[in-house]
């Protein structure tokens, strides 16, 4: 009957016929060109007080986000870069010109994935109010992201370890440490700013306003292979570096 009912429906008035939902469209019949709106941001401190960086927790942020510090780390079978020297990333910390970190609720990071509905639950009235409507600090927060600049602080500059945590990425997180970190390098007359980034990468820093040099410069790297003519010296690799040494001398017969 039920079906009966949903054939003859169609002969009858538009202001008459029963109004029956549409069915939901399958993966197949959304366009994929139909732009859904990214989810709100949580609520975000930006810091620029190196004093707010824990280095355990910076290490953690590391681990998370599977980011090393060296450009050919070491890559264990699970896919993981080797974890970060505690010792050598406090000095690069100490010696960067800019450090921006990012905290939010730590309630937001619990889960290994966010959805914007449980931000706006959690930002809501009800339940434990204070925390909820409490300012995220320094101190109450949890570090989800993470950028730093190296600069002359008269010329140049080199935007270096951006990083958000995964649970976090697609919400503009990076996207306002990368705004802070040119604002005030631009604030201090440096705007010829420089970021060293992978393939997958360049797509978030031309989101931020970096492109292929005007100049048509390249970034050129030491490698430490450069090219002697002395014939009683040779490259050897020792780790992640090439040592120029003595050859080895053949013995008089």
């Amino acid at each position: 009957m039920a079906v009966a009912t949903a054939v003859h429906g169609g002969y009858l008035p538009s202001k008459l016929r029963p109004s029956v939902p549409s069915p939901p469209k399958i993966a197949s019949e959304i366009k994929p060109n139909a732009a859904r709106p990214p989810p709100p941001p949580p609520p975000i401190l930006i810091s620029t007080n190196p004093v707010h960086v824990n280095p355990q927790h910076l290490i953690q942020l590391y681990a998370l986000c599977n980011h090393s510090c060296h450009r050919f780390p070491t890559v264990y079978a699970a896919g993981k870069v080797e974890p970060v020297d505690e010792l050598k990333l406090r000095t690069a910390v100490a010696h960067s010109s800019i450090v921006v970190s990012a905290f939010t609720k730590r309630e937001l990071v619990t889960r290994e994935y966010s959805t914007p509905a449980e931000v706006t639950s959690f930002v809501g009235i009800g339940g434990d109010w204070i925390r909820k409507v409490a300012p995220v600090t320094a101190e109450n927060g949890r570090l989800i992201g993470f950028g730093r600049a190296v600069s002359d602080l008269g010329l140049t500059a080199s935007i270096y370890d951006v990083m958000v945590h995964p649970s976090l990425r697609g919400r503009g997180v990076g996207r306002m440490i990368v705004q802070k970190i040119v604002r005030m390098l631009t604030n201090r007359g440096i705007y010829d700013i420089a970021a060293l980034c992978t393939d997958n990468e360049s797509q978030f820093f031309r989101a931020c306003g970096f492109g292929d040099d005007m100049l048509g410069a390249t970034t050129m790297m030491y490698t430490r292979a450069t090219s002697t003519d002395s014939k009683d010296e040779e490259m050897i690799s020792a780790g992640r570096k090439l040592l120029l040494v003595p050859r080895p001398r053949e013995l008089s017969k």
